[in-house]
């Protein structure tokens, strides 16, 4: 058997794949033609995330049973060309938690005492100490932004310095939390009582810019901002403005929108209260080694035909198998994400109904899809069929999988509902033919829309004029409408809008549509 190695690897990467009789085929820098014409007779290929593993680049090895990327995400890698080939795609995902923990802290502690800018003032012959005073952490507040995998240890390091801890993170039970010595917080309040701020939450439309004008002036005077996330985060402009107005006390950043950081961050970068630095958090001897050690042993099981513990595509490998299954899986992750956009406070119960033949009989996989769309937008490591289940287990959430009979109005029918500390929301939705996924219900209102792109929802009360004034302000704003759809309970009472949107809609236009006398619930979903 042979294994490709297309990335700088630790070295026991190949001493491995040695030791188990697999030939290491080690090629670094070559071209994507090249990489095709040395991938014809390879069992295995193992990447980070430097080769990107396109659909034409993964159809070129005809003997593929395993790809393994040693690290977390699994972006440079077409996970749906390997999961129709019935590849295995494997991962490494706890390799380099503690890495970035540490760095996190670090980052704090740097941010608290001046250490880099103090320590370049020395080395440039000053000495000044009272230029350099610094702040104590114990009794500060430490607000965190995602209390994922990594969230939580970097709670569990600054407790020992005596820190406040809250966080915010809407599918974290407050059970779970407790345990931690995390208070669950909304935003507002986060924002409000925190001393320093970091950030472990993945970029996706929800968390875009969540650090940006409004959000710095609801902080308190003098707040640090931490960022080893994801660059995007943090919208670096405002981050500016705010460090030169004084209401940011510092920023520490180890990631950026562009990488490296363009001349346009210049002023940013280096600002004399900002710690930079070059998107290293997870990169230590120990996480390299960890995360190549993680992934190839997990090759090698998979290629001798045994069990693997950290699949990212085998259960969809296993759904991908059944044509039937396949558009209701892809509907229940919509419709996870669209309930979980919808849904105001601390989610505590996750239900998925199934009803009608088919939804019934694959009622398993598809609970695990709709939590996966439904845990994907504040996890801090990439959620997937495999992984789902044990991250809702580790936030503490109640999940309760329903099989019903055939409902009266569709054949198939799958509906996902979040029950919060504000109330329960629903979100019904079906597949028309054979992969005509249709968004049919919406809590009591039945409407019908396609599950796809930016959608803006809102009640309003039934009479003539209501959309024609929304439909106003979505043309000043340059929003081009691309589908619409309207459902209500009787007529002149209450009516549901689900307008389908080429654009995003900016937060001040949300607040128009929600100033309109008459208008209530408005949301905006992207899917």
């Amino acid at each position: 058997m042979k294994v490709l190695v297309t990335d700088n690897l630790d070295p026991i990467c190949q001493t491995l794949l040695e030791e188990a009789g697999i030939e290491a085929a080690v090629y670094l820098k070559q071209s994507p033609e090249e990489l095709k014409a040395l991938a014809h007779d390879a069992d295995g290929w193992i990447v980070r995330s430097g080769t990107k593993l396109t659909a034409e680049m993964i159809e070129a090895a005809p003997n593929l049973q395993v790809i393994g990327r040693a690290g977390v995400g699994v972006d440079n890698i077409d996970l749906a060309a390997a999961t129709r080939r019935g590849i295995l795609v494997l991962n490494a995902p706890d390799g380099n938690t503690i890495s970035t923990a540490e760095h996190t802290c670090a980052m704090i502690l740097s941010l608290a005492r001046q250490i880099p800018q103090a320590a370049a003032s020395l080395k440039g012959g000053a000495w000044e100490r009272k230029q350099f005073s610094g702040a104590e952490l114990d009794g500060k507040v430490l607000g965190i932004v995602g209390v994922g995998k990594i969230g939580r240890a970097v709670a569990r390091r600054m407790q020992s310095f005596g820190m406040q801890l809250i966080g915010f993170d809407p599918v974290l039970s407050s059970e779970a939390a407790e345990r931690i010595g995390v208070e669950l917080v909304d935003l507002d309040g986060l924002w409000a009582e925190s001393d320093v701020i970091t950030l472990h939450a993945p970029l996706n439309e929800a968390t875009r810019h969540l650090i940006n004008d409004e959000s710095l002036a609801a902080c308190r005077d003098g707040v640090r901002i931490v960022n080893c996330a994801r660059g995007g985060i943090v919208d670096e402009a405002a981050l500016l403005r705010a460090l030169e107005s004084g209401k940011v006390g510092g920023a520490a950043l180890d990631v950026y929108s562009q990488e490296p950081p363009p001349p346009t961050l210049n002023d940013l970068v280096r600002h004399p209260r900002v710690v930079t630095t070059p998107h290293i958090a997870a990169s230590t001897d120990e996480a390299q080694q960890k995360v190549a050690r993680q992934v190839t042993e997990q090759v090698i099981e998979a290629l001798h035909g045994r069990p693997v513990s950290t699949p990212v595509n085998a259960g969809a490998i296993r759904a991908a198998a059944q044509p039937e299954a396949r558009p209701f899986i892809d509907l229940a992750d919509r419709l996870g994400q669209i309930v979980s956009q919808i849904a105001d406070g601390q989610v505590r119960r996750v239900t998925v109904g199934c009803y009608g033949e088919t939804t019934r009989r694959y009622a398993e996989v598809l609970t695990v899809a709709a939590l996966r769309g439904l845990l994907a937008r504040w996890s801090d490591e990439p959620v997937n069929l495999i992984n789902a289940p044990a991250l809702a287990r580790e936030m503490g959430l109640a999940i309760e999988e329903q099989r019903h009979s055939e409902p009266a109005d569709f054949t198939d029918l799958i509906e996902v509902a979040l029950e919060t500390d504000s109330g329960t929301r629903s979100m019904a939705g079906t597949v028309l033919g054979e992969d005509d996924a249709r968004l049919v219900g919406l809590d009591r209102f039945r409407f019908e829309a396609k599950p796809e792109g930016h959608i803006l929802f809102y009640q309003n009360v039934d009479r003539p004029g209501m959309l024609a004034t929304v439909g106003g302000l979505l043309a000043e704003a340059g929003i081009n409408i691309a589908s619409l759809a309207l459902g209500r309970d009787r007529p002149g009472e209450t009516a549901l809008t689900a307008i389908g949107l080429d654009d995003p809609v900016p937060p001040e236009v949300v607040r128009q549509v929600e100033a309109i006398e008459g208008v209530k619930d408005v949301r905006v979903v992207h899917v």
